[in-house]
């Protein structure tokens, strides 16, 4: 099969840092390959993601987010794949613009990396029209309501690249965003009620995380707190490596949080508030535990030895590897695929538990 994927302009492919979707498209690339497919990728050129690559930029779009920028970038993806079987989409506009625009192009299908919300729903519903969605929780997909969602598929995180590690650093851990739907300053107040030294590797970038930080987090700081800022993978894993627990006190329905993946595959617990997909990545009690509040993670960090690290890299394994997201989109390109009367309607059940 000769897939196209299509990467957003923003980011490098992988990323050099942070970049959760541009982690995900290069780890999906890898196990298509794997799986024996021919996979293009339309990208930034500085990106370095082992297949074939295509790109009408050579750095990243600036700045982020740019509709027009964006609107050029997947416009030429669309003309540079359209000889491929099917194309994935993983940006916002392309499956918009693909199908309003009368744009030539193979089957469609896009995953949906971000929540459903008001301004967003209209756009959605207009893709369904054209392109087979893919959200990725159950979460995630109940947040679609009428707009048809074609599979649940949950990502899948290079496993040799973080490590199960001992846990000896005496420190719990808060990697993400700089911004209070991630809880942050919550994790800051739960480390330090629950005696614990927390490290934070936290992307900064934009002056609303810039001003965040500054108003709400810096304040609670104590001299024991790390703040290490931004951090590469192979650093962040470490990281993980050696956290007594991961803090994930998410304050929003987060579509996914493949943080909290990556910790697990570290043998690292999670400690979560259970919004979004958290219960469906935490098992409460075996590989972490879902708290209400801060009082319940506070409690909860003084269990965190009777979680068994083992377990949780085994969890990481069973569930969120590579090649279970790679075998799952195979076998939703090949229903899409399908000629026309054997397609059945539906929600495609993929992306186990």
């Amino acid at each position: 099969m000769r897939i196209g994927l299509i990467a957003p302009p923003w980011i490098p492919v992988p990323p050099p840092a942070y970049g959760g979707t541009e982690e995900v498209v290069d780890n999906l690339a890898r196990g298509l390959v794997a799986l024996g497919h021919e996979v293009r990728l339309f990208t930034v050129g500085e990106s370095t993601c082992p297949v074939p690559r295509q790109w009408l930029y050579r750095s990243p779009a600036e700045p982020m987010g740019d509709h027009f920028q964006e609107a050029a970038h997947v416009r030429a993806a669309y003309q540079a794949l359209a000889d491929v079987d099917i194309i994935h989409d993983h940006t916002e506009l392309g499956p918009l613009l693909a199908g309003r625009r009368g744009i030539p192009h193979p089957s469609i299908v896009t995953t949906v990396h971000g929540p459903v919300i008001a301004q967003n729903r209209r756009t959605l519903a207009e893709t369904a029209r054209h392109a087979s969605i893919v959200a990725i929780s159950d979460a995630h997909a109940r947040s679609f309501g009428d707009i048809p969602v074609a599979a649940v598929i949950r990502h899948g995180i290079d496993l040799d690249a973080c490590m199960p590690g001992p846990g000896d650093g005496g420190y719990l851990l808060f990697v993400g965003r700089m911004c209070a739907e991630k809880g942050v300053h919550r994790a800051v107040r739960v480390a330090r009620r629950a005696g614990w030294p927390l490290v934070i590797a936290a992307k900064i970038r934009e002056p609303a995380e810039q001003a965040y930080f500054d108003q709400q987090v810096r304040p609670l700081l104590g001299p024991g707190d790390d703040m290490r800022g931004e951090q590469p993978r192979a650093a962040r894993a470490e990281l993980m490596r050696h956290a007594a627990a991961l803090l994930n006190p998410i304050t929003w329905p987060e579509p996914f949080g493949l943080v909290m993946v990556q910790a697990l595959a570290a043998g690292t617990p999670v400690l979560a508030f259970p919004n979004g997909a958290a219960p469906e990545i935490i098992d409460h009690g075996s590989t972490g535990y879902l708290c209400r509040d801060e009082d319940e993670m506070t409690a909860a960090a003084g269990r965190i030895g009777q979680i068994s690290r083992g377990q949780c890299r085994a969890a990481a394994e069973q569930r969120f590897s590579v090649p279970r997201m790679a075998a799952d989109y195979d076998r939703l390109y090949q229903v899409i695929l399908e000629p026309p009367g054997r397609i059945t309607s539906g929600r495609t059940g993929t992306g186990t538990r």
